[in-house]
């Protein structure tokens, strides 16, 4: 199984009693495979992943897989401070019906690139052969992946793709050369999806994508086309989306743009906060402006 295209970065939808709600989960689950999705991937970081119980994530792993019915690829995030803990779910999620895993490193402790590279190597053994997507994220990670690791793990027949989420367009540029035949690279939210597609990257996997689906579909087939020049009229107003992205919390920006287009998904896990009147203002505006609203 190959994937490329445009896969969202779900929300989990987490009532007041930490509760999962699969109803407005696969009401967007439902949503965006309408507006055409290429896949989907709960428990990125817009998933807030950090905040959630095992049940939790588990219980938003199923949901979505049941609401998605086999129609799109779902490839689902595993993250844990421990190389055991990591495996164990990604065996879960593999017996779940996973097609792929988003394998993300969380650390309190610093890590060697040595015991980085064993951790992803062993996600990748347990994956069973399914495609594994590495996420990088230095603004949030302890450790991060370099080069030399992202080149050695390139090599691992099932780590086919990774999500570098740095600002360093040059260093996606870098990972692709470096990996040429056996990676391909997503765009994250930080980086110019347009951009990205030139130098050589397969789509976007990042939390916009479940505000704008539509919009960001047309930027990708359109850059897939090599149609440049207009590839760029649709990437400017985007563009705003993702600036948004960047100034409020990453999951409470993509709720309450959510909230607004009338998915009830709840707030932001505490104690993360809900976003006030102004900062909802200025989301609605940018929505109305990119036709998402």
């Amino acid at each position: 199984m190959s994937f490329g295209g445009v896969f969202p970065y779900l929300v989990s939808p987490i009532d007041q009693s930490g509760a999962v709600m699969e109803g407005v989960l696969t009401d967007l689950v439902d949503h965006l495979i309408g507006q055409g999705v290429h896949g989907m991937t709960p428990l990125g970081s817009t998933g807030e992943f950090a905040y959630l119980s095992q049940e939790q994530r588990r219980h938003v792993v199923g949901t979505v897989i049941s609401a998605n019915r086999g129609r799109v690829p779902v490839v689902a995030g595993v993250a844990s401070t421990s190389t055991s803990d990591a495996v164990a779910q990604t065996e879960y999620m593999v017996e779940a019906g996973a097609d792929g895993i988003l394998a993300i490193l969380e650390a309190y402790f610093p890590i060697s690139d040595e015991g980085v590279e064993a951790y992803f190597t062993a996600i990748a053994k347990a994956a069973k052969g399914r495609p594994v997507v590495l996420y990088t994220n230095p603004q949030f990670q302890r450790s991060d992946l370099t080069l030399p690791v992202i080149e050695r793990l390139s090599h691992v027949e099932n780590i086919r793709y990774i999500k570098d989420a740095s600002t360093n367009t040059g260093r996606l540029l870098s990972i692709i050369e470096r990996t040429r035949g056996r990676m391909e690279v997503f765009a994250a939210s930080a980086h110019i999806p347009a951009c990205v597609m030139m130098i050589g990257g397969v789509g976007w996997m990042a939390g916009p994508a479940c505000v704008v689906p539509q919009q960001s579909i047309a930027l990708y087939e359109t850059a897939k086309a090599g149609n440049w020049a207009k590839a760029m009229e649709l990437q400017r107003p985007l563009w705003r989306v993702n600036e948004l992205f960047a100034k409020y919390s990453i999951a409470a920006c993509i709720k309450t743009a959510l909230e607004l287009q009338g998915f009830p998904v709840g707030a932001p896990m505490a104690p993360q906060m809900p976003l006030g009147e102004a900062a909802r203002a200025e989301i609605g505006a940018v929505l109305r402006d990119v036709g998402a609203l």
